[in-house]
């Protein structure tokens, strides 16, 4: 019924902090290039804002699919209360049900998967083979 709208929570919360982390990398970037002290190892490793956006890709991405298959089923509708089941006050404890058990749980696997992906990186990025992992996330 209404089980998208966890993710997309989680996805408004990683779009707004990757925009903050990702002005305070341009600054310490800028920073770094004025005073011409730039290591390899930063530049090999690929910026928390870059991994935040995969994130953020598996949230909205899944969020909007989701969407679609509540529109395709009759679950959303164009009209006021756009939910079919805020009709019924039975079915609105239904929806919020589905809400915190299906959506947070997906929500969940969602943060799982980035965690999983983020831990494969960080092994490639330890064995020096980041430049490899910065062509295949290019």
């Amino acid at each position: 019924m209404a089980c998208f709208l966890a993710p997309t929570v989680e996805a408004i919360a990683v779009s707004v902090i990757k925009h903050r982390i990702k002005k305070k990398e341009n600054k310490i970037q800028k920073a770094s290039h004025e005073s011409s002290v730039v290591t390899n190892t930063e530049t090999d490793k690929i910026p928390f804002s870059k991994k935040l956006s995969w994130l953020n890709s598996l949230l909205w991405g899944g969020s909007f699919l989701l969407l679609i298959e509540h529109i395709w089923h009759g679950e959303i509708v164009p009209w006021f209360p756009f939910f079919t089941a805020m009709g019924n006050p039975e079915d609105t404890i239904t929806m919020l049900q589905e809400i915190a058990t299906a959506g947070v749980g997906m929500a969940v696997l969602c943060t799982a998967v980035w965690g999983i992906m983020l831990a494969v990186l960080h092994i490639f990025e330890r064995k020096n083979t980041s430049r490899l992992v910065k062509k295949l996330c290019a």
